[in-house]
C-alpha cells in the first residue's frame, strides 16, 4: 500500500526523505502522480483539491499536514475516512514562543517604540508591571495549553476559555458561552488559538471587542476564518483596540488594497506563527501508520462533528 502525498506549500523531497527514516517501507506518492489509486490507503494533505480524496477507494486515513483540518473538512465530496490532526512538539513550541513574541510586543511597547525610531526620537515610556498585564487564551487544545503556560511562566496572570470545563494546572479556565464575558473582561491582551469550525467563524467580531477592556490587544495565530477583518479595523481605528498582531487572514495574502498591510497599529506576518518541520514531524506521522497496519487505534482523532 502506498501513501498519497499532496500540499502546493510543502515540500515532498523533505518529507519523503524524513518519512523513510521513521517508515523506510513506507511507499510515498506526490499529487499529481497517483498511479493506481486502488494502492493508495493514506494520504497527508494540505488543502488538497476538492474530490481528490474521494478518488482514492481504498483510503483508510487522512492525515493533515497542518495542526489545523478545516481545509480538509471544506473539501465537501470528503470520504468516510478518519481525519487525523498533526501533533508535533516542535510546532507546539513554534506556536507558544509565537503567543509570548506578540503578547511582550504590546507589554513592552514596541510598536510606540518602533515609532520613535523611525522620527529619530529618543523617548522612554514608563513600564507596565508584568502581573498587572492579563492574558486571555482563546482554545486550550495543545497548542493553546503550551501558549498560556508559557506566558504564566514569564508572570502574566493567564486565564483560557475553551468550549467545555476542563482545567489547565495555574491556569484560569472559563467555559462555554456563560464563561465566555468574564474570561474576556479581563483579557487585556487577547491570543486566539481556536481552530476554525462553524462555532468559531467570525468569533473576533464587534460584539467580542466591545467585552473585552477598553486598550485591549488582539492577537491571532490561528485561522483567518475566525476574525471579522472589518470589525477589526474599526475597533482599532476607534481606540476600542490598541492594536492587534495578525498570523492570519481571511484570504491569504490579502489583496494589495487591504489596510491590514500599513495599519500603524497592526503588526502582520505571513502564517508563520507554527511551521511544519519534516524531520520532527515525520515520526508522529509514521506512528500512527504503524498503528494503523496494526489494526490499533489512531492517535488525535479529529471529530467531524465538533471539527477538531
Amino acid at each position: 500500500m502506498a501513501m498519497l502525498f499532496a500540499s502546493s506549500v510543502d515540500d515532498p523531497a523533505a518529507w519523503k526523505a524524513a518519512l523513510a527514516v521513521h517508515a523506510p517501507a513506507l511507499e510515498v506518492r506526490v499529487w499529481p502522480d497517483v498511479g493506481r489509486a486502488e494502492d493508495i490507503d493514506t494520504a497527508l494533505v494540505w488543502r488538497p483539491p476538492p474530490g481528490m480524496l474521494a478518488g482514492l477507494p481504498g483510503l483508510r486515513a487522512i492525515f493533515s499536514l497542518g495542526a489545523g483540518v478545516d481545509h480538509v473538512f471544506a473539501d465537501e465530496s470528503l470520504p468516510d475516512a478518519p481525519v487525523v490532526r498533526l501533533v508535533d512538539p516542535a510546532l507546539t513550541r513554534q506556536m507558544a514562543e509565537y503567543a509570548v513574541l506578540a503578547t511582550l510586543w504590546r507589554h513592552r511597547r514596541m510598536g510606540a517604540y518602533r515609532a520613535f525610531q523611525a522620527r529619530a526620537e529618543w523617548r522612554q515610556l514608563p513600564a507596565s508591571e508584568t502581573a498587572a498585564r492579563r492574558v486571555g487564551i482563546m482554545g486550550l487544545g495543545e497548542i493553546g495549553r503550551a501558549c498560556a503556560e508559557a506566558l504564566s511562566r514569564l508572570g502574566f496572570p493567564v486565564a483560557g476559555w475553551r468550549r467545555s470545563a476542563g482545567a489547565v494546572p495555574g491556569i484560569a479556565c472559563f467555559h462555554g458561552a456563560d464563561g465566555l464575558g468574564p474570561f474576556l473582561a479581563r483579557s487585556d491582551i487577547l491570543v486566539c488559538a481556536l481552530p476554525l469550525t462553524r462555532e468559531t467563524r467570525n468569533i473576533l467580531d464587534a460584539d467580542l471587542f466591545a467585552r473585552l477592556p477598553r486598550g485591549a490587544y488582539v492577537v491571532n495565530a490561528a485561522r483567518g476564518g475566525c476574525q471579522d477583518e472589518e470589525a477589526l479595523l474599526a475597533a482599532v481605528d476607534s481606540g476600542r483596540l490598541s492594536g492587534a498582531w495578525l498570523d492570519v487572514c481571511r484570504t491569504e495574502p490579502p489583496p494589495p488594497s487591504s489596510p491590514l498591510w500599513r495599519h500603524p497599529r497592526i503588526v502582520l506576518t505571513p502564517h508563520v506563527a507554527g511551521q511544519v518541520l519534516p524531520e520532527t514531524a515525520a515520526p508522529g506521522v509514521a506512528e500512527n501508520l504503524r498503528r494503523l497496519r496494526a489494526g490499533l487505534p489512531l492517535r488525535d482523532v479529529v471529530d467531524p462533528a465538533r471539527g477538531y
